[in-house]
């Protein structure tokens, strides 16, 4: 797995993972990725900072025993939402209006939409956002 920094032609920058540097590529080229804010598929890959790991840093490295791996935050992350959140699969945009004008209980949801929905949601002032969140091996 490879994570690339991105930008999209309006200059929003995200994160996305994949498989390999080709992967990246060939999704970019069939305009499978899109920028999360305005779902622009003009993607282009910027530098990122590297993190470079000397013989002298092992001691340093001892200190940060608190810190988690990107890996293991995105799954607690992921295991969180799914023991929080309730799952309304497609009806994600319809739940949301009715929760947002008090019509439904307030509550945490999640599911899935289309960019149409996305963008009426967006007119509606309902606020929600959108996680990538890639399925786990246990």
């Amino acid at each position: 797995m490879i994570i690339y920094d991105l930008k999209c032609e309006k200059g929003h920058t995200f994160e996305g993972w994949f498989k390999d540097r080709e992967n990246c590529l060939l999704q970019n080229s069939q305009k499978l990725i899109a920028c999360p804010v305005c779902n622009s598929s003009e993607i282009e890959i910027i530098p990122s900072s590297i993190t470079i790991m000397g013989k002298d840093s092992r001691a340093e490295n001892k200190s940060r025993n608190n810190e988690i791996s990107p890996a293991v935050a995105l799954k607690m992350l992921h295991q969180y939402i799914d023991k929080n959140f309730e799952d309304v699969g497609d009806k994600f945009a319809e739940i949301a209006v009715k929760i947002h004008y008090g019509d439904e209980e307030k509550r945490n949801i999640k599911g899935t939409s289309t960019p149409q929905e996305e963008e009426n949601l967006k007119e509606e002032g309902v606020e929600f956002i959108k996680i990538p969140l890639p399925k786990m091996d246990s």
